[in-house]
């Protein structure tokens, strides 16, 4: 379960209380289990750890103030709601807590809270009588209404000396409630598969036709949907990226590799997720030594590549099969096209870079972020421009209620023939 935090961005959040001192310990096994940390530090919190010990434990600068110039635009705030995926506040005082339901805005902490859609965790740590102070109840009823998750707090010895519930829970089950967060369950009991990364198509023994794909979105997606709780196969094309743990993958150099690996796969696989950028051609014919520069000019004859998206909806009509179209024109048109042509049941269309338009250095290939236009025949869902991360998984979101969707339709449609055939007899 806690590989489920590899690769995960979490905001901790540490305010003025006594287990400050806590907090170290979680940011050294949220990092132990893969996840990068950003610190956020109130003004009281520094009373009691400095900045500088949770820069050495989690790598990164701490951050205080609310008006940073340092920042972009000096909005820390915004930059840092968009980075996360998550904000754990361990410990969360009782001030924090007060403020946090009214929503104030007066230091770093509070605004990145107001400014972020992420889940958002509290850990409270407070003496026994000030948690069960009706003021605190109420708060806490309201923040747990809002949606606000709370873990502990525990009972025990405090530092003031009195014993009762008021505990912040330890760094360990603190790390571990973090985890589950990400498991939706959306699609659990599922087979997903999903191809990620470009091809490479030999023209002899050195060289290559191949294009600018990193694999980032499609191992996002392989992620995002063992998070959901499918079982993932990944089918990847020549990448440097690691593979998330709990998955099968299956390396791949050229389309056609790339086409024999999914369809000797495809038998119980519920959803097909075509991420990889397949090269739609190939050389005719490889050469065997290495070609020679000598003319002006070089012909190389081209045949198509195999259309694995297109055949594994054929051959597997009931699976629920995504496809990708990066496009530099014409996105709708053109991913609506995609659609219909190779019958598949959602697109996730998006613009490729060509330099010229506002956030283009941040979409598409070889990039951290991202923006999708998902569409299928009934419908469509923009997905704005996000970290890759947690674009995958609105995507995957999004591919499971299409998925039951159209499951439920199905069985309704049996329902309706299986009544027929009934009352025929």
């Amino acid at each position: 379960m806690l590989e489920r935090l590899s690769n995960k961005r979490v905001i901790l959040g540490v305010t003025g209380s006594i287990a400050a001192y806590k907090a170290g310990e979680a940011v050294r096994r949220l990092r132990d289990y893969g996840a990068e940390v950003r610190v956020i530090m109130t003004r009281a919190a520094t009373e009691f750890v400095t900045p500088m010990t949770f820069q050495a434990l989690s790598g990164n600068p701490v951050h205080e103030h609310l008006l940073d110039s340092h920042a972009e635009a000096a909005m820390g705030h915004i930059e840092l709601a968009r980075w996360a995926d998550i904000i754990l506040v361990a410990p969360a005082s009782a001030d924090f807590l007060a403020r946090l339901r009214l929503g104030r805005a007066d230091d770093l902490l509070m605004a990145v809270c107001l400014a972020s859609d992420i889940p958002l965790a509290v850990a409270p740590a407070m003496n026994h009588k000030m948690w069960a102070d009706p003021a605190t109840e109420d708060n806490i009823r309201v923040l747990r209404s809002r949606g606000v998750l709370t873990f502990g707090p525990d009972s025990g010895d405090q530092a003031c000396g009195d014993t009762g519930v008021g505990r912040m829970q330890e760094p360990e089950m603190l790390v571990s409630q973090l985890a589950e967060v990400f498991e939706t369950g959306s699609m659990a009991g599922l087979h997903v598969m999903v191809t990620a990364g470009p091809t490479q198509e030999a023209l002899d023994p050195v060289r290559f036709i191949s294009n600018h794909s990193s694999g980032k979105m499609g191992y996002a997606i392989a992620q995002a949907a063992m998070e959901a709780g499918a079982r993932v196969t990944l089918v990847s094309g020549p990448v440097s990226l690691e593979t998330p743990d709990g998955l099968q993958r299956h390396d791949v150099v050229s389309a056609q590799q790339m086409n024999d690996t999914v369809m000797g796969r495809m038998d119980d696989v519920d959803i097909f997720i075509s991420t990889a950028a397949v090269a739609d051609y190939r050389p005719e014919a490889i050469k065997e030594h290495k070609i020679k520069k000598q003319d002006e000019q070089l012909q190389i004859t081209l045949v198509k590549n195999p259309d694995i998206l297109s055949s594994v909806k054929q051959r597997y009509p009931a699976c629920f099969c995504v496809g990708f179209a990066a496009e530099t024109e014409n996105l709708e048109h053109n991913a609506r096209t995609k659609l219909h042509d190779k019958g598949v049941d959602m697109i996730a269309a998006n613009w490729v870079s060509d330099g010229s338009g506002e956030d283009d250095d941040k979409r598409g290939f070889n990039t951290e972020h991202n923006a999708l236009r998902l569409i299928w025949r009934e419908g469509e869902q923009e997905l704005p421009l996000l970290h890759k991360t947690k674009l995958a998984r609105e995507l995957v979101a999004q591919v499971a209620q299409r998925y039951y969707v159209r499951h439920k339709s199905a069985l309704n449609g049996d329902n309706i023939l299986r009544f027929n055939k009934e009352r025929d007899v």
